[in-house]
């Protein structure tokens, strides 16, 4: 136990700590979506690690979330993970389905294996919860004479445009290549923006009608996740 022991104090670099047992790691954002390079300082990642499961029965525990410098990188332990993407949570749903995979361990590869597992219907409220404060940020400011942050407002189409794909097939599937150059115009504030608003409000309305008749089931496969989580902590006894 002596090596853990040590490894626990060390929790104050916590992106070493996170970095150096990092499973998964993709881009995300804009590239990850079929929309076009950005520059390399606002290139997005997110990460899961997972600790030997020693560290668990210290006094300190690992840290369930770790950030990087101006949130270039944002990293999960696994358990907090698995809760955020059975919430539907964007963010981890986005990492699951990032073509863009930089690192992946196997079980980094099983995770995303087991992707079907988290998708539920409850993609429809984390979605429209995730994008609900920029989109009245933007009504508001326009409302007020103002200017609304457009890369905000495409954001909100964005993830809408992939929930409610979500919801019809029952597939994650992040590529928005066929809508880039309105997404791209929507970004540059070239777009007007009753046609911006018209767009979201169509895809608001489009995701309360598809939950209906979705393909994903209620409630995400619980057991499934739980399941695949122990055989994880198992397996990284005695850093296996």
């Amino acid at each position: 136990m002596g090596p853990v022991t040590d490894e626990a104090a060390d929790f104050a670099d916590a992106a070493e700590f996170a970095t150096a047992h990092t499973v998964l790691r993709a881009v995300v954002g804009r590239p990850a979506h079929g929309l076009g390079d950005v520059p390399d300082d606002e290139l997005k990642r997110r990460a899961v690690f997972v600790p030997p499961t020693e560290l668990f029965w210290e006094f300190e525990k690992p840290p369930e979330t770790v950030a990087g410098p101006g949130l270039d990188l944002v990293a999960w332990e696994l358990e907090p993970f698995c809760r955020s993407a059975l919430a539907a949570d964007p963010d981890a749903l986005e990492l699951l389905g990032s073509p863009l995979v930089e690192s992946a361990t196997r079980l980094g590869d099983e995770l995303r294996d087991l992707t079907v597992a988290f998708l539920s219907q409850r993609v429809a409220d984390a979605y429209r919860r995730a994008t609900a404060t920029d989109y009245a940020r933007a009504a508001a400011a326009m409302a007020a004479g103002g200017t609304p942050r457009w890369g905000a407002v495409a954001d909100v189409i964005r993830l809408l445009t992939v929930g409610e794909r979500m919801l019809r097939t029952g597939r994650l599937d992040l590529d928005l290549s066929a809508d880039r150059e309105l997404l791209t115009a929507v970004a540059a504030g070239e777009l007007p923006w009753t046609e911006a608003q018209a767009w979201v409000e169509s895809l608001r309305d489009r995701s309360a009608e598809a939950v209906l008749r979705s393909p994903l089931p209620a409630v995400p496969n619980v057991p499934a996740v739980r399941s695949w989580l122990r055989s994880v902590r198992r397996r990284r006894l005695a850093h296996q």
